[in-house]
């Protein structure tokens, strides 16, 4: 099975997480002060571009909310 995040930029990823929880879900998902203050993609991406941990995070997220999409369809 290919790699569902190859070729997708951080930006994506985060619009698409942004536009599927919205801000307020996702910063209750993912307990990081870029997602709970006064939250946009861009300093979203400053954050998370410098921070590991989080992009992990973010990356098994989207991956979550991939598989619930997927579920849906059915």
């Amino acid at each position: 099975m290919s790699d569902p995040l190859h070729g997708l930029t951080l930006e994506a990823i985060v619009t698409a997480l942004a536009d599927y929880f919205g801000w307020e879900e996702l910063g209750q998902r993912i307990e990081i002060r870029c997602f709970q203050s006064d939250p946009s993609v861009a300093s979203s991406l400053k954050f998370l571009r410098k921070t590991p941990w989080a992009r992990a995070k973010v990356e098994g997220l989207y991956l979550f909310m991939l598989r619930e999409q997927a579920r849906q369809q059915r």
